[in-house]
């Protein structure tokens, strides 16, 4: 019987993890993948929002020679992470139900069943993203993740969404001898587009670089095309839809936790982040619902510190107080 389980492996299910191991409690980390597996799936270029501090766990100093750290420099320190405090991490293991118990839990993984007196789901977003729900969506050349812009070489693409990763994605793909056109169902790009990227996108559409498409939705995907709502046709050899991820919340509803439909935030104490089911806590980014810019590893890292003093009956701690940026 462990004092605590984590479902979820990202940099907050980790800091949740050192702040349950280093109050004495048993605990382990299930994930359904590898550690920290949103990170690993960004695109081989990023760099975060938030200087390398803003993103260390358990006190271990986050040191790299630039300001903002590439993924290549947060996966290598999370790994080191995991090692510096040998916790217990089992991977490629996905949880499929919490079963309450008389005393506490029991998950059942696709490894078996675990026991534990409390569970925290730190499950993020990624892999349940926002479809589109149009005829096509499914085709092997649309995918919802963007990694680099090699493939799209000499290629027409087109690209969906107005945020962050929509805009770097086209810039990518441009820079990378992709012919671009982006698609938004809106005027122009979202409020909290980065400031050295919007500039950037800015140019290359007023030089004709990259064509877009505004107050535009996409109806359908076809085999080499994207067909628009006022019926148009655009070439594309690939299409990228980056319209974002909705927060993973299946186990929670399962369990019983009632979902705000609007706002898509579990129901839970803000405080101790216990949820309306006993001994059930979240934390990570599904603690913000479908407004993902609330929570981010700036502050979900102290997530960790405020469930294991509703653990062990304390005052939870105050909120972290946080710099200027945006997200992580």
């Amino acid at each position: 019987m462990l004092d605590l389980l984590i479902v979820g492996g990202g940099p907050c299910g980790l800091a949740a993890a050192i702040s349950a191991k280093s109050a004495g409690l048993s605990v382990a980390v299930v994930e359904a993948e590898v550690i920290v597996s949103t990170i690993s799936h960004y695109p081989t270029y990023v760099r975060f929002f938030s200087t390398s501090e803003k993103l260390s766990l358990g006190g271990v100093p986050f040191v790299t020679s630039a300001e903002k750290p590439s993924r290549r420099d947060a996966l290598a320190y999370y790994r080191a992470i995991v090692k510096h405090f040998d916790l217990d991490i089992r991977q490629y293991e996905r949880v499929e139900s919490i079963v309450a118990s008389d005393d506490g839990f029991a998950i059942h993984t696709t490894k078996g069943v675990v026991h534990a007196k409390a569970v925290v789901v730190a499950t993020g977003y990624f892999g349940s993203p926002n479809y589109l729900r149009v005829p096509g969506e499914n085709l092997p050349h649309v995918t919802h993740v963007y990694r680099e812009g090699h493939e799209a070489f000499d290629q027409d693409v087109v690209v969906v969404g107005g945020g962050n990763s929509a805009a770097e994605a086209a810039l990518d793909l441009w820079r990378s001898g992709a012919r671009v056109t982006l698609v938004h169902f809106g005027p122009t790009f979202d409020k909290r587009i980065k400031p050295w990227v919007l500039p950037d996108f800015q140019n290359r559409v007023k030089e004709g670089s990259i064509a877009v498409r505004w107050d535009s939705r996409v109806a359908s995907i076809e085999s080499e095309s994207v067909v628009l709502s006022n019926g148009e046709r655009l070439p594309a050899m690939f299409v990228y839809v980056m319209t974002g991820f909705a927060p993973q919340v299946d186990l929670l509803r399962r369990v019983g936790v009632p979902i705000d439909e609007k706002s898509g935030i579990p129901q839970h104490d803000p405080a101790t982040l216990e949820t309306s089911v006993p001994g059930i806590f979240i934390a990570g980014v599904v603690v913000a619902g479908f407004d993902a810019n609330k929570i981010f590893i700036e502050n979900g890292r102290y997530h960790g510190d405020r469930i294991v003093s509703r653990l062990l009956g304390r005052s939870a701690p105050g909120e972290p107080k946080l710099s200027a940026e945006l997200d992580t």
